[in-house]
């Protein structure tokens, strides 16, 4: 389809999407989370092309069987969608808005699975009016990467942040919400910037948190190397995330700033408290506070494995 015929169809009323079981969904990023999409997806949609950035990468997406086909051409495979997804890192993620949005057929989805949302929504939102924009977030993933981390299933019981702009159309939403009811997650919808605020806390400053630590573990091991040897679950659980992807961290650190850096001075303010106590010898009040904190832990986890 060359740029007049866009112009043409472009100027056409939009038409509501298809139900999800008739839609053509086309994910953009065959890395874990999109890749896992398309394992839930295929078979149940009318049709799932995977868009690859490498020529031998078509042949391995074919093949691993999470889509239907494959291609490197982005802009025509968006053309013909009834939803495009999403699926990269979160400052690829606002280039991809910007280049392909133009292209989209009217009244198709546009769902993001980035990890922040304020930029990416604002992005949105200057979007063709054609297009129907949703931001989304699901709340999962691994620590390693790529076509062969992912799995069918690794959305099930997650949550997944939706963050519809005031230009959505109900139908589109409606879409949103089908296609987090297929993958068995949870829906849960969010302003973009209360979603950035809640995910520094419980995502993007854990990871910096981590990495601190490991740092401070590998100061350490400069004088005494066995630190390596001794170290086992406790330390294993508390540094796992600072393992995760840097390309990724890095892009959703940057676009996420202001949140982050406010997460990251209260923490040092809580560890100042128990330092504090830990430093006068005052038991009562680092008892006090540590008991509130295994409290609030504790809870959490009941919580999280009822719903």
């Amino acid at each position: 389809m060359n740029a007049e015929q866009h112009a043409v169809n472009h100027e056409l009323p939009s038409s509501p999407p298809p139900a999800l079981s008739d839609a053509h969904v086309v994910i953009i990023g065959m890395g874990l989370m999109g890749a896992s999409l398309g394992y839930d997806l295929r078979g149940h949609v009318r049709r799932v092309t995977g868009v690859v950035r490498r020529p031998e990468a078509v042949a391995e997406t074919e093949a691993s069987g999470c889509v239907d086909d494959a291609t490197l051409d982005a802009r025509a495979a968006v053309a013909e969608a009834d939803m495009v997804i999403l699926a990269t890192p979160v400052r690829t993620i606002l280039r991809q808005i910007q280049e392909l949005g133009p292209s989209m057929k009217p009244g198709a989805a546009l769902i993001d699975m980035g990890s922040t949302k304020t930029e990416i929504c604002r992005a949105m939102a200057a979007l063709p009016e054609h297009v129907q924009p949703v931001g989304g977030h699901p709340m999962c993933g691994k620590e390693t990467a790529g076509l062969a981390a992912a799995e069918p299933g690794l959305y099930r019981d997650c949550t997944f942040v939706l963050c519809p702009l005031p230009r959505t159309s109900p139908q589109a939403l409606k879409l949103a919400h089908a296609l987090v009811a297929h993958i068995h997650a949870r829906p849960l919808v969010l302003e973009p910037e209360r979603h950035d605020r809640l995910v520094a806390a419980i995502s993007h400053l854990p990871y910096l948190a981590a990495s601190g630590l490991v740092a401070h573990v590998m100061a350490v091991a400069e004088e005494d190397d066995r630190v390596w040897r001794v170290a086992a679950s406790g330390f294993r659980d508390a540094s796992r995330v600072a393992a995760s992807d840097i390309r990724m961290m890095l892009d959703i650190l940057l676009t996420n700033q202001e949140a982050v850096l406010a997460a990251v001075d209260d923490f040092i303010g809580q560890i100042g408290d128990l330092r504090q106590a830990l430093t006068s010898g005052d038991e009562d009040r680092l008892r006090s506070r540590l008991e509130a904190i295994a409290q609030a832990r504790r809870t959490w986890e009941k919580n999280r494995k009822t719903h």
